[in-house]
């Protein structure tokens, strides 16, 4: 079987409802952004997990889930975080969320992004219901061996997008462009998806999740 096939349960295991409001989402918040923010904020590989998460759902495939979980996790968390501590503080201690306090930022797109909150819980529930398949790490990374050079070619290098040109939005000026580029395309899945893997695989091992794979 192919890996990309992960084996589907017998019945539906994801609720119709969240389905039908994740659907529901998708369709209010794509063309919202593109008309906000334009069509390349969806190189973002955590905007791209939006739409590859509609189709997990959808299909109920594990590792396809398993990947969005991968992507969305740690990103989710650390963005809640820091808008969180700079919604009391007034400082970021990680940095990159400094556009939702920016008041020339669209009010509806820093509404909309409060999806970073949103997909861990929707990936998280869709794993504990399917499965976590250990070869998401592997997808996942390839995956990310892809969209980033796009962006780099792909997108203006002033968006910044995925953090082509430079950490925590801002642009790197201390190794040659594509040096730190390809060391992005180590760094992220090491420091990204494999905290998660890891994690995920041990609550598996302690019976905390089911469908091992």
């Amino acid at each position: 079987m192919p890996a990309f096939s992960s084996v589907q349960t017998p019945y539906a295991a994801i609720p119709l409802w969240l389905k039908c409001a994740f659907t529901v989402w998708i369709i209010v918040w794509a063309p919202s952004y593109v008309v906000l923010l334009g069509a390349q904020n969806f190189f973002w590989l955590c905007n791209l997990a939006s739409f590859l998460l509609l189709v997990a759902l959808w299909s109920e495939r594990r590792t396809l889930m398993s990947m969005q979980w991968l992507a969305v996790a740690l990103v989710g968390g650390l963005w809640s975080l820091d808008v969180a501590v700079a919604a009391l503080t007034g400082m970021h201690p990680i940095g990159g969320t400094e556009y939702m306090f920016d008041a020339e930022h669209p009010p509806m797109a820093r509404a909309m992004s409060l999806y970073h909150v949103i997909l861990p819980l929707v990936a998280g529930l869709g794993v504990a219901k399917l499965g976590y398949a250990r070869d998401a790490l592997v997808w996942q990374s390839l995956l990310t061996l892809v969209v980033v050079p796009l962006t780099y070619l792909l997108t203006e290098p002033e968006r910044n997008i995925n953090w082509v040109h430079g950490p925590f939005g801002q642009h790197q000026e201390w190794l040659p462009p594509l040096v730190y580029l390809g060391a992005l395309m180590v760094i992220w899945p090491l420091l990204i998806y494999l905290p998660v893997h890891l994690l995920t695989r041990w609550q598996q091992r302690r019976g905390r999740l089911s469908g091992l794979s």
